[in-house]
C-alpha cells in the first residue's frame, strides 16, 4: 500500500496507507458510531460531500453483499482503523476495497480513528483532504463547501415500486436521497410507491392523486433547498404526509420554522431518543443539522428529543395530518425500534389516526 495522508482544516496531519480509489478527495469530515453496516454507510445518498470515519475499529470483515446496499455511493473520501482483506461470511461477494476501488471513493487506513473522533467532537465538524502528497497550504481545504447535492443524489426519473401481497395505499415518495429500506418498509405494508425527483413540482405529485406522501432523507443544508420548501408548502393539508431526515428539515423550514447546523452531527445506529412522555429508543441517524422546536411554536408540537443533547428529533403539526422524524425508522443499518412509525403513517391514510 502507498502512503497517504489525511490532512485537517486545522492543520493536523494523520499518516496511513492509501486504500480504495487512485487520486485524492476533499470534503467535510465527519465520523459514525456504527459497529456493522458498513456498507449502508457507504451507499446512504445522505453523506454526499463528505469523507466518513468509521469509528470501529475494525472495517470490511463481512465483505461486500451488494443485496445490502441502500443507494450510490455519494461519499467523497472513507478513513477506516484497519480495512480487512479477509472477509469471512457465506454472503460475501468480494472484497471492501474492490468496492471503493470500482465507486471510485479514495480511503486511508492505519490512522488513529479514535483520535479524530475525538478531535471532531471538540472542535467540531471540519474539513480534510485524503492525499498521497501534503498541500503547501490549507486554503484550498478551508474553502470546501458541500454545496447542492440533493440534486446530485435524487432519481433522474419517476419509478414505481409494486406492493408486497394485496395493495392498501398509493404513495408518492419525494426522492431527497432516499435509501432503500424506506421503499422496502413502505412495499412490505401494502403500499405502492412512485418515487419521483425533488424537482417535481406539488401540482404534479398531487395530480398522482396519492394516499400519502413520504418526503425522504438527504444531505447538506436543508435550507439551500427553496423549491423543496416551497413545494412542501402547497402539499401539508392536502394528504397526509411523513418526513424522515431532510423531509424532516423541510418541512419545519416550510412551516415557518429554523434549523441550526449542529457541532458534530448525529450519525450512527446508537443514538438514543426520548419520545415526550413516553419511552426512550435507540435509532439509527445520519445528520448534520437539527430543527429549532421553538420555532415552530403555536404551529408544530415537538414530539422526540435527543437523549444526548436535548435537540429536536421529531415534530407534528396538529389539524395538518403531518408528522415528521429526524431518525431513520426504517434502519438499515441499525435497530428497527421505532418502525412503527410507518404504521402511524398507514393509519393516518385510513384515517384511523391523525396528527
Amino acid at each position: 500500500m502507498e502512503t497517504a495522508y489525511l490532512v485537517l482544516g486545522n492543520g493536523k496531519v494523520f499518516k496511513g496507507k492509501h486504500i480504495g480509489a487512485p487520486g485524492k478527495c476533499l470534503g467535510e469530515l465527519v465520523f459514525t458510531t456504527n459497529m456493522e453496516g458498513y456498507l449502508e454507510t457507504l451507499t446512504d445518498p445522505s453523506y454526499a460531500g463528505q469523507i466518513v470515519i468509521q469509528t470501529f475499529p475494525l472495517i470490511g470483515n463481512y465483505g461486500v453483499i451488494e443485496e445490502d446496499f441502500e443507494g450510490k455511493s455519494a461519499l467523497k473520501g472513507y478513513v477506516v482503523r484497519e480495512l480487512c482483506d479477509t472477509p469471512s461470511n457465506f454472503r460475501s461477494q468480494y472484497q471492501l476495497d474492490e468496492y471503493l476501488k470500482k465507486q471510485g471513493i479514495p480511503g486511508i487506513c492505519g490512522v488513529d480513528t479514535r483520535e479524530l473522533t475525538r478531535m471532531i467532537r471538540e472542535e467540531g465538524v471540519m474539513n480534510a483532504m485524503i492525499c498521497s502528497r501534503l498541500p503547501r497550504d490549507l486554503s484550498g481545504i478551508k474553502g470546501f463547501t458541500v454545496t447542492n447535492v440533493v440534486n446530485s443524489v435524487t432519481c433522474r426519473k419517476e419509478n414505481t415500486y409494486p406492493p408486497k401481497g394485496i395493495k392498501k395505499h398509493t404513495v408518492v415518495l419525494v426522492d431527497y436521497g432516499a435509501k432503500r429500506n424506506i421503499i422496502r418498509s413502505l412495499t412490505l405494508r401494502g403500499c405502492a410507491v412512485t418515487a419521483v425527483p425533488s424537482t417535481t413540482t406539488a401540482e404534479k405529485i398531487l395530480s398522482c392523486k396519492p394516499d400519502g406522501i413520504m418526503l425522504s432523507n438527504g444531505p447538506g443544508d436543508p435550507a439551500e433547498n427553496t423549491f423543496a420548501i416551497e413545494q412542501i408548502k402547497k402539499l401539508v393539508g392536502k394528504v397526509p404526509i411523513f418526513g424522515i431526515c431532510l423531509g424532516h428539515q423541510l418541512t419545519a423550514l416550510a412551516m415557518g420554522g429554523r434549523t441550526e447546523k449542529l457541532k458534530y452531527g448525529h450519525r450512527g445506529g446508537n443514538q438514543p431518543v426520548k419520545e415526550k412522555g413516553g419511552r426512550t429508543y435507540i435509532t439509527c441517524q445520519n445528520h448534520g443539522y437539527a430543527v429549532i422546536a421553538d420555532s415552530l411554536k403555536g404551529i408544530g408540537v415537538e414530539t422526540f428529543v435527543n437523549a444526548n443533547d436535548g435537540s429536536c428529533e421529531g415534530m407534528t403539526y396538529p389539524g395538518r395530518q403531518c408528522f415528521t422524524v429526524q431518525f431513520h425508522p426504517e434502519a438499515s443499518a441499525g435497530p428497527l425500534d421505532t418502525g412503527f412509525l410507518f404504521d402511524r403513517f398507514l393509519a393516518m391514510m385510513e384515517g384511523r389516526e391523525n396528527a
